[in-house]
């Protein structure tokens, strides 16, 4: 394997044996082979891909499409039914809940143990005991059984013994969902910093923003094949498909559309003008049954229509829809999502519950919605998600979706940094102030 490869895995086949009564394992075991009292489950066929050292990448797929049972292989805790694996340094993996960790020991008990199966020294372990404990940060139930650990907890201290043993390959399977929000934040960033620094990072998440955010490329299973690989955007992309109709379409926009003038933005125009406004994002991803259309937008900020960019002192921005309803539909939703440019969600609002907003509508109606923003964002590139779904019951069927449809550039300057400007400021208090705060109040 060349020194440049972190994982290696080559025509990869796992297939399970499924019994249907206890002793028929017996029964197959004393005919030897010769009479099968067995269903054969295959998990994982024929899955070829490599992965660079310093790489990050995110694992996808519908439920029962084989993500787990890959990342077991590649730790080896299973074993291939044909093909190989082979892994390029030390691996370090938070797999299912409780996995590795004995519940009848003692939170610092299993670290010990953790660090001896990881090759560590007890040296080694003592050196790093102090920072794994204060990043779980579980107190005094570091020295309790982990049985009597939530399920909070016990992630807590798995995921902070796994970065700690300073791993090569880092290995996560969904774990982090079970923790809490501030754990979530805490886990992610400490991801993005062993990111940095150089190590090979394999994350399955249901999360695609995560995914996106975080990855360099972006592998899609289903049933247990490997039917993607590229970049987050449109392998997620793939993903979001195969999640709501089961197919695996072209994130391309490849609809004709005749070239006539461009019209004003009126209700009763039923034209498709979309991609001819400016702002319009050509790589967009668009999906749904098509039984209501999004034929038009309309930008606007400072009393100008059809902008490309606004400024990042602008107070109010207007994004007007002009959907179609080819169909009777019970339920129709109406959602927004802005997004940075690296796929993280800063704000979305649907129109679910809102008065005067929901309501049936008929075939053939034109309706206009218009979502009114007070933007407070830094300068740089954003794009703007639209779509309409029909919310009938607890299902939500995709009537036209539109991602990263919409590119917005803000423009201007200020003083600080980041995404979303928060017109901050800063001051020097008086003594006065002080003697207020040490009061308990604040003037």
């Amino acid at each position: 394997m060349p020194s440049d490869i972190a994982i290696s895995v080559k025509n990869l086949t796992k297939t399970y044996r499924l019994f249907g009564h206890p002793g028929d394992r017996i029964k197959q075991a004393l005919t030897f082979g010769q009479m099968r009292f067995h269903k054969e489950f295959t998990a994982l066929q024929d899955v070829s891909f490599e992965i660079k050292k310093g790489e990050t990448v995110g694992i996808i797929g519908r439920n029962g499409s084989g993500k787990s049972t890959l990342l077991q292989l590649i730790c080896g805790i299973l074993k291939p039914t044909s093909g190989t694996v082979e892994v390029n340094g030390r691996v370090s993996a938070l797999l299912e809940l409780g996995a590795g960790f004995n519940p009848e020991f003692t939170g610092r008990e299993n670290v010990y143990f953790q660090g001896a199966l990881m090759g560590l020294a007890k040296s080694e372990i003592d050196g790093r005991f102090d920072d794994i404990a204060a990043f779980a940060d579980i107190g005094e139930f570091i020295d309790q059984p982990v049985r009597t650990y939530s399920s909070g907890m016990f992630v807590r201290l798995a995921f902070s013994v796994a970065i700690h043993v300073n791993p090569d390959i880092l290995v996560v399977d969904e774990a982090l969902a079970v923790g809490d929000v501030r754990f979530q934040a805490k886990g992610f960033r400490r991801l993005e910093i062993m990111k940095n620094e150089g190590a090979t990072i394999l994350m399955v998440s249901h999360a695609t923003e995560q995914i996106t955010r975080l990855s360099d490329k972006v592998l899609l299973f289903d049933q247990g094949r490997l039917v993607a690989t590229g970049d987050a955007g449109s392998v997620v992309s793939q993903y979001l498909n195969l999640l709501f109709d089961g197919s695996m379409l072209s994130g391309k926009n490849d609809s004709e559309h005749p070239e006539v003038e461009v019209a004003d933005f009126t209700l009763h125009d039923a034209q498709e003008y979309y991609q001819m406004r400016p702002a319009y994002n050509p790589y967009e991803y668009r999906w749904g049954n098509r039984n209501a259309v999004i034929l038009d937008f309309l930008l606007r900020a400072g009393g100008t229509d059809h902008v490309t960019h606004i400024s990042c002192e602008e107070e109010i921005v207007a994004v007007r829809l002009k959907i179609l309803f080819m169909r009777d539909i019970r339920c129709p939703v109406f959602g927004l999502v802005v997004k940075s440019k690296d796929g993280g969600a800063l704000c979305g609002v649907n129109s679910s519950g809102q008065d005067g907003v929901a309501g049936p509508r008929k075939a053939g109606e034109l309706v206009l919605v218009e979502f009114l923003l007070s933007p407070h964002l830094g300068p740089g590139d954003y794009f703007v998600s639209v779509g309409v779904v029909d919310g009938i019951g607890e299902e939500v069927i995709p009537l036209d979706r539109r991602y990263d449809s919409i590119h917005l550039r803000v423009t201007g300057q200020t003083r600080q940094f980041g995404v979303v400007n928060m017109m901050p400021s800063i001051s020097i208090l008086d003594a006065t102030h002080l003697h207020a705060v040490n009061e308990g109040g604040v003037k």
